[in-house]
């Protein structure tokens, strides 16, 4: 619902902005609804991977399409850096050829942004901290409003002094702005796609939670990846030379793998032969 929401609020102001954007020849407010419309665009992503990583799975994706959600992720950082790079030049061209702007319209338009953007930020507040797909779009909004303030500040001041060089110079702001806020976005959605441990996640903790449980004496081929941007997975292999612990005791650290380390999927294989050599045990292999 949220994502329904706060697309069809984001759609609507990108054409009430940007028409009046080209009726007062405002940089500051193209650039602004440029930057709307790749949020729209990005709120469609994270909302079809939000929808897709519901599916079941099957026997091709026996993961179902969890990884929809870094995915999605990945696009709207790339998407976003595009969009801004073609703002960035055609602000530079504005800087070289200024034109005059209408600095009411600039305000009262980008007004209505700071509202729109703020409301639908809020929408996406609570699940911002678990997910980065949900990040994002919090994120992109919150930023939106910002951005939208700075773009209001300028039209009060394009109307006090006439200062026409000051609106490209807001737009490069803007791109400034949203290339930081990208950056992260960018930096931890690679990384995930690439199937790093999770920021969250400490794997030397993890290893050595696991070489302390009664009975271990060796943890190798330890892995820790994210399966979506909200679901992380651990495979081991086990060396206990007492013998097979029992079920019980694999389902206690599999608990403890899900409450201390927000580890739910957990795969331990247990090795009982410990002069028996593993093809997986050197940490250079994979």
């Amino acid at each position: 619902m949220a994502f329904a929401i706060g697309i069809c609020l984001n759609l609507g102001f990108v054409i009430v902005e940007a028409t009046y954007g080209m009726l007062a020849n405002s940089m500051a407010l193209l650039a602004d609804a440029g930057h709307n419309l790749s949020d729209v665009f990005g709120l469609l992503v994270a909302w079809g991977a939000s929808m897709l990583v519901k599916r079941k799975p099957s026997r091709r994706f026996t993961y179902g399409l969890r990884s929809s959600s870094i995915l999605a992720a990945l696009v709207n950082a790339v998407f976003l850096l595009i969009a801004v790079g073609a703002i960035a030049v055609e602000a530079v061209h504005r800087f070289v050829e200024p034109g005059p702007v209408a600095g009411m319209i600039v305000i009262i338009v980008a007004g209505i942004g700071i509202v729109i953007n703020a409301a639908t930020a809020l929408l996406f507040m609570r699940g911002s901290k678990g997910d980065l797909n949900i990040r994002a779009a919090f994120l992109h909004m919150a930023a939106d409003a910002g951005v939208s303030l700075g773009v209001v500040v300028a039209g009060f001041i394009i109307v006090a002094t006439g200062w026409l060089w000051l609106d490209p110079a807001i737009s490069l702001i803007i791109v400034s702005v949203i290339v930081v806020g990208t950056w992260g976005l960018l930096r931890d959605s690679v990384a995930m796609t690439l199937h790093a441990v999770p920021p969250g996640v400490d794997p030397d903790a993890v290893q050595d939670y696991l070489s302390s449980r009664p009975g271990v004496a060796e943890v190798h081929d330890l892995h820790i990846w994210s399966m979506s941007t909200t679901e992380t997975a651990l495979t081991c292999h086990l060396v206990m030379p007492a013998g097979y612990p029992g079920d019980r005791e694999l389902a206690s650290i599999a608990d403890d793998l899900r409450d201390r380390f927000s580890i739910p999927h957990a795969t331990l294989q247990v090795e009982t032969d410990a002069e028996a050599f593993c093809a997986l045990a050197p940490k250079s292999v994979v």
